[in-house]
């Protein structure tokens, strides 16, 4: 359940183009793409929300695109549970998708519920899915599992929003591009309905 108010809430996005200007009442900050980019932009939005408050937000609210070949293009997708699809160890022993001497399991859950969207298991990786491939996951992005990482590691509840811009296909990066305006409309929608003004 989400209990943050809009005041007590950090918004992440990767891109402004995914905002197109319509979350100025909200604390947003843009990350940048890739998970390297997404894990060091949160980490300074996050000092810098503690500094000038005394404490870190009720709430971070990730918002942005993702692909998917198994969700319809235009719906969203609440991500609860989280992979990084390019961590690959598997030369050493290792489990495809696990870090070494840090997870147990590939399935990083770390997600909020927002009701009434379905659930979603987000592939993060530093590469645009075109292939079309779903290996574990339903959805992929460059980013969310670094987020999700970052919160869980200093106890900040975490909530995944995503909109599906594309089919991760070979036709990814052209639907993308004009799809920018509805991901922006849809994701504000949806959020001022989960996150109470005040």
């Amino acid at each position: 359940m989400l209990s943050a108010s809009l005041d007590e809430t950090l918004l992440v996005l990767a891109l402004e183009s995914e905002a197109q200007g319509l979350f100025g009442d909200f604390h947003a900050i843009y990350t940048g793409v890739g998970k390297v980019n997404a894990t060091y932009r949160l980490i300074l939005g996050l000092l810098d929300w503690k500094e000038k408050r005394g404490a870190y937000p009720k709430l971070v609210f990730n918002v942005g695109s993702a692909g998917s070949s198994l969700f319809k293009q235009g719906s969203l997708v609440n991500c609860t549970q989280f992979i990084q699809r390019d961590m690959d160890v598997t030369a050493c022993g290792h489990t495809r998708y696990t870090t070494p001497n840090e997870d147990a399991s590939p399935v990083f859950s770390a997600g909020l519920r927002a009701e009434p969207y379905p659930q979603g298991v987000c592939g993060s990786g530093d590469s645009f899915t075109t292939d079309g491939k779903m290996q574990g996951w339903n959805v992929v992005d460059m980013e969310a599992y670094a987020l999700a990482k970052v919160c869980v590691g200093q106890g900040i509840p975490f909530c995944c929003l995503k909109y599906i811009s594309d089919g991760a296909d070979g036709q990814a990066v052209e639907t993308w591009d004009n799809t920018q305006a509805s991901i922006a409309q849809s994701l504000y929608k949806a959020v001022r309905a989960i996150v109470v003004k005040g």
